[in-house]
């Protein structure tokens, strides 16, 4: 793995600072009216599925401003290893919240349609499945705005980690609930698989016939499902690998490897992205709410944010037990000088 990654625990917090200043600078603008404010009422067809979609900005921007700028310097805070007692749980507290924000309550599905990203080029010059108008049509600046979130929300998540280490991180503990993590992110999108592999053999599960004919009309979008249930099964496949000898060690089956050990990296990198995609578009399943005509249709992916946080789980017990996910706690200022 890159030499940068390994001191992640000593610029986690400045990343996050500078992230945090950078956005709380830019909600002090859209609070003083400038232009380009992301949540703003759009079209229908440029609005994203975020709960802050359609917000106005002078309610919004300043609490963007003042949760980023005193996000910076908390997250200074955290990076230098300041805070004892009381003052360190706060700092916890405010770090591991903004974290969740960001990643998880903010954004909606287009870090899915980023997992996906080679068939954005379809979509985008083919019309499969419907019209599009270029890469623009698709990633246009509400959605962008989702993917910088986000990407604050992890720098946040970092952040608190190397902050501080819970003791259930030792790769003993995470052997054994990392196990049943596995099975939990095996067991939950089930449900979408089987739905969409019955509307490809014209089983209308969960959903009107009406709804079944509107996508056999629509170009390729019975395909999409199905390719998307069977990459589904695929990737369950390779979480067992995450608890498997042959996740650690190559197999015979891959001649050219057998024997050799596996890379942490080649199977923490894929899983974290998976499971980082699917908990933001599981939520917004979850805002759509149920229709009991047509719950084929979101309630398997409500479904989405306990799999993307048990393949999350899995990948990290998985890389504590491989020794990649080496987490060094920044030291107390009450560690680096002498007691007052």
């Amino acid at each position: 793995m890159l030499r940068w990654w390994r001191h992640w625990p000593t610029w986690a917090g400045y990343a996050a600072a500078a992230w945090s200043a950078v956005y709380g600078a830019l909600g002090v603008f859209w609070a003083l009216g400038g232009g380009g404010f992301p949540f703003a009422p759009v079209a229908a067809d440029r609005a994203s599925g975020s709960i802050l979609e359609g917000s106005r900005a002078g309610v919004v921007a300043p609490v963007m401003a003042v949760a980023g700028l005193a996000g910076a310097v908390v997250a200074v805070a955290m990076a230098r290893g300041w805070g004892r007692g009381w003052a360190r749980t706060v700092m916890l507290v405010f770090g591991w919240t903004m974290a969740a924000t960001l990643a998880l309550a903010i954004p909606d599905y287009t870090l899915l349609v980023l997992a996906f990203a080679p068939l954005l080029l379809v979509f985008a010059f083919t019309g499969v499945p419907g019209p599009q108008d270029g890469i623009g049509d698709i990633l246009y600046w509400h959605r962008v705005n989702l993917i910088i979130v986000f990407l604050g929300g992890l720098l946040w998540a970092l952040a608190a980690l190397a902050y501080h280490r819970p003791r259930w991180t030792t790769p003993e503990a995470a052997r054994r609930w990392g196990r049943w993590a596995v099975y939990v992110a095996c067991a939950a999108p089930v449900p979408y698989e089987i739905t969409r592999i019955a509307w490809y053999f014209g089983v209308p599960l969960g959903i009107p016939e009406d709804f079944l004919l509107m996508m056999r009309q629509t170009p390729g979008m019975l395909e999409v499902g199905l390719g998307g249930a069977i990459g589904s099964i695929g990737g369950c496949v390779l979480t067992h690998g995450l608890v498997s000898r042959w996740g650690e060690v190559y197999p015979r089956w891959v001649w050219f490897r057998a024997g050799e050990r596996v890379p942490p990296a080649l199977a923490v990198v894929p899983a974290s992205v998976v499971a980082v995609v699917l908990v933001p578009a599981g939520l917004m399943n979850v805002r759509m709410g149920v229709d009991p005509a047509s719950w084929g249709v979101n309630v398997p992916g409500m479904l989405w944010t306990v799999w993307g946080l048990a393949l999350g789980v899995a990948a990290w017990a998985y890389a504590l037990r491989r020794g990649w996910w080496s987490v060094t706690t920044v030291p107390r200022m009450s560690q680096v000088g002498p007691s007052a």
